[in-house]
Parts: C-alpha cells; structure tokens; sequence
C-alpha cells in the first residue's frame, strides 16, 4: 500500500513540476539519434597505423596514439599492446637502448609500429585529411577502411602549425564525408566523433560544443567540446547533426593522458584552406608581417585613450620585413589589418597568415592617441620556422651617459639617457635606462636595465623630458608606458595610487 501511495505521489509531482512538463518530456523523447549519422559518414572514416623502419629494437619513445604495456586496456585487448621486439625498452615507458637506428645500406631493417590515429576521406579518389602529428616521423602509413579493405597512403602534405596533413590511396569510388560550415556552428548544438581511440576502430561518441574561437594554437581558434576524445582519435571527423564534417578532432586537456571533458577541434574551415594549398603544391604559403604581437589590456587601452581593450600591440619589429619597411614601431596598436578587424592579438597572425604574400594591405593603426593608415606589401613566412622567439632575458645593461636624473620621480624610477651607441644597437631613436626601481614601478615588475620608450602615447627623448611627463601625470589613473626588455617591447602599466 505504501509502495502504491509512493507511486501515486511520484506521478501526482511529476504532472505539477514545470521541470518534467509535457513539453520537457517530449524533449527527453527527441534526443538526436545519432545512429543515422553514422551510417551516413562511418564509411568514410579511416583508422590510420604508422610504422618506422629500425634495427636493434624498439623504436624509441611511445607515441600518443601508441597504447603502454601497462595501460589497463591491455588485459581485455592484448593487440593493442604488442610486445617488446629484440633488445628494446621496458613495458613501463622506458626507452629503448637504441631510439632509432636506421637500417645501413643493403641491411635488413624491421618495421614497427609507431602510432595510430584516425582520418577521413575527401574525395572518391583517395585523399584523406587527418592530423600532421599523427603521420609525423613515419616511414611508412597504412588506411584501414571500415569495410576492412587496406591501402598504403603516400603523404601528400603536412603543416605543423595548423596540425593538418593531406595523405592519398591509390583507389576509386570511396566514399567522402560531406564538408560542413564550420562559422556556423553554435555553442551548445550537438556534435559527433568517429574515430579510433587506444587504436579501437569505429568508435563513435557524442557531446555538445563547449566554446568557440579557443586560442590554444597560434594559427587554429579551436572548436572546445565534451565529446569524449582518447589517443587515437586524433584526426577523426567531428560531425553536426546534418551529417557534415564541422572540425577535425586534434588535442584534448588531460592530466592523466586520457579524456577529462575538455576536447578541442580544428575548425574545418582552417582545415580545408590549408588542405587545397597541401593538395595542389604539398606545402602552405602565408603572409609575414614581421612584428610579434602582444595583448592590448583592459588598463593599456585606457592609458592609451583606445575606446576599448582591442587590436594588438606591436612588442617587436623585425627588421627587413614589411612592418618595418612601411613604418610601423614598437608600442603601434595594429587595429585593423586588409579590411579586416582584429578584435585580440591572436587574431593578427591568423588574418595575417591567411593573406596572400606580394599584395598591397591596409593597415588602421593606433599611435600617440590617434589612429593612423599605412599601406605595405605583405612577405611571405618562412616554411616550417618560427616567426621570433619570444624572450625577456636582459641582455646586458644598456650603455648610458652621464645625464642621470637624480632621484626616484613619482612613479619610483630612476632613469638616464641613452648614448647613441646603445640607440643605434638597440634601432630606437630615443628612450631612458632605468637605473633604480621601487614603489609603484617596481609593484608592476619594472627591472633595472629596462628602456622606456613612451609615456602614454608620448615619445620619451631623455631623462629630463621623461621625468617631466611623469610630474604632469595625473597620478590617480594607471600609467602605460612602453618598455623594451631583451628583444621585445610591452605595456606596463602602472598604478601609482596603490599601495
């Protein structure tokens, strides 16, 4: 009687509670099915297995997508964990005494496996895009189709910066995915993966987009998910509900080396951009301005007389590159770059990279409180090599003359001129040398040997004329000045009105 009443109740709770409305349940009821999509795109996705020629052993470290002799997984699945071959390493992620040798000419060298990981089919007749981290250091790469049939792939391009590469089977008739519009997709729509995680073919799992435009590649603003990804899923497809393949499965966060929520995707439209490039010519060309940029913070901006927190601040010139040949200086806001708005810092070198080399560009700047236009023709970057080493290591203390200002000014700096020798070196036309730092500047991390070169949007010439902009400041507001370090140049602000 009371297991009746219990159920009365419950049901009486269930009709009253807004929470579990009609509505809401056939809500419940209309979950996607995702069984249609599979059938629509599993075809086409491929499991991916390297391997690398080598004599002696073991061919050095573990790849991500290679499964440890220890993984729990080995007991339920023993192929994924093949044992050790000749003299090599330990099963609890040792080394092999000899990472990898390659075979002398005329000897025999063994191929082992080195990865796996997952990719999709382009086109019927055989390219398939994946990650650039899963094929990297093979020697040679097999596509495993979901119908079993097996094919050798040649490697047809791969770029390191994006993290996609384009190999090809010598086939006909395969089927492709369909590619979807990845500036469309919205935070919290559902999303799918199908790949091989632990070396695992087919495994399809689901999860919504998290977030959008995460900046945690230098080229890629990556798709954030809850779908779960493991070691090799990485190349597999991330699908939309329309069966359209929106991102390609490439990092997750993880402190254990397995899936914690958090996954991250490239943007397919990234990803084809530098697929048609790998396709026709096997290699990526990009626009190269020649500045590092910085971040434009919410107390530069307004030091700065910005109207808000945007663009990016040109910490470094390089020299022989176009910045530097159209005039741009440290301590410049680059506002707008080819027509196009750059909203942060990370923006800069994706518009930039994404631009074609040898054209005129527009360039909206922000210098001394207002905003400027120049006109340059864009360089092409280098292949493969970073733009510039970010770096704030001193090195040495400025060379300076006599004409030090005796005393900390207002801000706590005590400053001298610069020779022009140390000018000439350093290729800036004025600045001070900061000899003594304390109270608000040292509170913002100013070091001795540090250059300043502005006050707010004013050019420092000297250490009298510097100390006469720091005595006009209005000292209840933050203080930017531009300060070159080692080989950059940055805001920092300073708040003289804190203790």
């Amino acid at each position: 009687m009371q297991g009746l009443l219990r159920t009365v109740m419950f049901a009486l709770v269930l009709g009253a509670s807004p929470m579990f409305s009609a509505p809401a349940l056939a809500q419940v009821r209309g979950l996607p099915d995702f069984a249609d999509l599979v059938d629509k795109v599993g075809p086409a996705v491929v499991n991916i297995r390297t391997t690398q020629t080598v004599t002696g052993g073991r061919s050095g470290p573990r790849t991500p997508g290679q499964a440890d002799e220890d993984n729990p997984l080995c007991e339920l699945f023993p192929w994924m964990c093949p044992p050790n071959r000749g003299g090599g390493g330990g099963g609890n992620g040792e080394r092999a005494p000899n990472p990898r040798s390659r075979p002398a000419p005329g000897e025999r060298g063994e191929e082992v496996p080195s990865g796996v990981g997952s990719g999709f089919i382009l086109s019927p007749d055989g390219y398939i895009m994946t990650n650039a981290h899963v094929v990297r250091g093979a020697d040679d790469i097999y596509v495993k189709l979901p119908d079993k049939r097996e094919f050798k792939a040649k490697l047809v391009g791969a770029d390191q910066r994006t993290d996609v590469a384009i190999i090809k089977v010598e086939a006909a008739s395969l089927p492709a995915v369909v590619i979807g519009d990845s500036e469309r997709l919205r935070v919290g729509e559902w999303v799918m993966a199908i790949g091989s995680p632990f070396d695992l073919d087919n495994t399809v799992t689901a999860g919504i987009v998290s977030a959008k435009g995460r900046d945690t590649g230098e080229y890629v603003p990556f798709i954030q998910t809850d779908v779960a990804i493991n070691p090799g899923n990485s190349g597999g497809p991330l699908i939309n509900l329309k069966g359209e393949v929106v991102g390609i499965n490439s990092m997750i966060y993880s402190r254990s080396g397995g899936y914690q929520g958090i996954a991250f995707a490239i943007p397919i439209a990234e990803a084809m951009r530098v697929g048609e490039q790998l396709k026709s010519s096997g290699k990526v060309t990009r626009g190269f301005l020649g500045v590092q940029p910085g971040a434009v913070t919410k107390e530069v901006a307004e030091a700065l007389g910005l109207p808000k927190p945007q663009g990016a601040v040109v910490e470094k010139v390089l020299p022989g590159f176009a910045a530097e040949k159209a005039g741009l200086k440290d301590g410049d806001v680059i506002l707008k770059f080819d027509g196009k708005t750059v909203e942060k810092h990370t923006d800069l070198p994706r518009i930039v990279g994404n631009t074609k080399p040898g054209q005129k560009v527009a360039v909206q700047f922000w210098r001394n409180g207002a905003t400027r236009d120049i006109t340059l023709v864009l360089g092409e970057m280098e292949p493969e090599k970073p733009v510039a080493q970010r770096g704030n290591d001193r090195k040495g203390v400025p060379g300076k003359d006599n004409s030090k200002e005796a005393g900390p000014n207002a801000i706590g700096l005590v400053v001298s001129d610069l020779n022009d020798a140390k000018r000439k070196e350093l290729k800036v036309e004025g600045g001070v040398n900061v000899d003594v730092v304390d109270g608000a500047a040292a509170r913002a991390g100013m070091r001795p040997g540090d250059i300043v070169l502005k006050v707010l949007n004013a050019d420092v010439t000297s250490a009298r004329q510097f100390n006469d902009l720091v005595a006009k400041l209005d000292l209840k507001k933050p203080v930017a000045l531009l300060v070159r370090r080692g080989e950059t140049s940055q805001y920092v602000t300073i708040r003289p009105d804190r203790k």
